[in-house]
């Protein structure tokens, strides 16, 4: 082998791994763009998921409200009318009860 074949046999081994480093290079920029696509749609796919279970706990801390009564407004309303005495009942009013009316041993249709 001469200097000058020996010379050829180096460039085209050259060539020949340049253009492997070449396509080895690209392979591995597809590889990146598939594993960025992947990553994408996993971060989407998971973003969503978040948005729905959000809105499941929104409902549900909605329906659960709506179940609970509100205690501590009806205790006060329930005191400030039990303050008033026995006038102030919801059944007779602010006024009263007429005490003449309930009197026993009249003649009345439901009584004898």
């Amino acid at each position: 082998m001469g200097v000058v074949e020996a010379i050829i046999a180096s460039t085209i081994v050259a060539a020949a791994g340049t253009a492997a480093s070449v396509a080895q290079s690209q392979a591995a920029r597809s590889d990146q763009k598939d594993a960025l696509a992947k990553q994408q749609a996993a971060q989407k796919k998971a973003a969503e998921q978040a948005q729905m279970q959000q809105r499941r706990s929104e409902t549900a801390v909605n329906a659960a409200n709506r179940r609970t009564p509100d205690t501590a407004s009806i205790m006060e309303r329930a005191g400030e009318m039990g303050a008033g005495g026995a006038s102030s009942t919801m059944l007779t009013g602010p006024t009263g009860v007429d005490m003449g009316a309930n009197a026993l041993g009249r003649n009345t249709l439901l009584g004898g």
